[in-house]
């Protein structure tokens, strides 16, 4: 019996490949010399596409498949798949909704640490063959020192009852005033910025936060100050980022989110005073075998005519 094919955007978690592979044809898109010349060759077979969230399925691509009856995502989109072009041709959109606010603010925690103690920087000191000429450079406790957070969403609670837990105190930004924490509030970025020893970015990504952290609120930071963003790139200005880690205008930045994804920023990478992450937010093995097991449940229940167990309309 000839098995269905898909197309796969991405590379996945390896278990959950080989489960696609042993049940569907794949198609792996990434692999292609030419993205455009493998859609045209399988463009009439492929009845499913599985994605991520965070790369999702254009329109563009959508009107290239004329069989295709579903889009599976690994993890849940925001805006990365075009639900009206999806919905105008009945193609029903999947996703593997989960609770990552959890493994995010441990993260986020982990980095607070990294950062302020200097863990990457004396690592890079031992594996050096520096350690018998000297010591390393002191980091920063984090005990009796201010965490900002930018957002205090799921994620920002979280992170904020971690670092906690080190002693810090927990100040916010956010929209509007939260009734249900005792946390210092501040209505502006920069007012927080200047009263913290450490700023968490976690808010989500709109066009009302798009640079919000930008050269003024970086100079509120100052030179004593660290930025940690688990958020999204767009929220921090890259040219004003840069050029405060550059010049020293802020101690240190910990990184897990990018602006043009997978690529850095050349700058970047000779820093020492920066920590960078492949955006692994979202990634333990716990989760990605959550959400393997949902997509799988996906796949099997459409094209066994079932129900699908995750739809996702917008």
């Amino acid at each position: 019996m000839k098995k269905t094919e898909i197309l796969l955007t991405v590379p996945i978690h390896l278990p959950v490949l080989a489960d696609l592979e042993r049940k569907f044809t794949v198609h792996k898109l990434w692999m292609a010399d030419d993205e455009s010349e493998l859609i045209q060759q399988v463009a009439a077979d492929v009845r499913a596409v599985v994605t991520t969230g965070l790369l999702g399925c254009k329109r563009e691509v959508i009107d290239k498949l004329p069989v295709l009856e579903l889009i599976a995502c690994f993890g849940t989109p925001h805006g990365s798949v075009d639900h009206e072009a999806a919905a105008a041709r009945k193609i029903v959109v999947t996703n593997t909704p989960d609770r990552i606010s959890g493994v995010v603010a441990e993260l986020a925690a982990g980095l607070a640490i990294t950062l302020m103690r200097g863990i990457c920087e004396s690592d890079r000191f031992v594996r050096a063959g520096r350690w018998r000429q000297g010591a390393p450079n002191a980091g920063h406790t984090l005990a009796g020192k201010t965490c900002g957070i930018v957002g205090l969403g799921r994620i920002g609670r979280e992170t904020a009852t971690r670092l906690e837990a080190f002693g810090m105190t927990i100040a916010y930004q956010g929209p509007r005033r939260k009734a249900d924490v005792s946390y210092a509030y501040h209505s502006e970025v920069e007012s927080l910025a200047r009263e913290s020893d450490c700023l968490v970015v976690a808010c989500p990504s709109t066009p009302q936060t798009r640079n919000l952290i930008g050269a003024r609120v970086l100079e509120a930071l100052g030179p004593e100050g660290f930025l940690i963003n688990v958020a999204r790139a767009a929220i921090v200005e890259e040219t004003a980022l840069v050029h405060a880690l550059t010049e020293k205008r802020i101690a240190g930045a910990a990184l897990d989110v990018f602006w043009d994804e997978p690529r850095v920023p050349a700058a970047l990478m000779d820093l020492h005073n920066v920590v960078l992450l492949p955006h692994i937010g979202s990634t333990t093995t716990e989760v990605r075998e959550e959400r393997g097991r949902k997509l799988m449940a996906n796949l099997r229940a459409h094209f066994s005519g079932q129900q699908v167990p995750n739809r996702c309309e917008s």
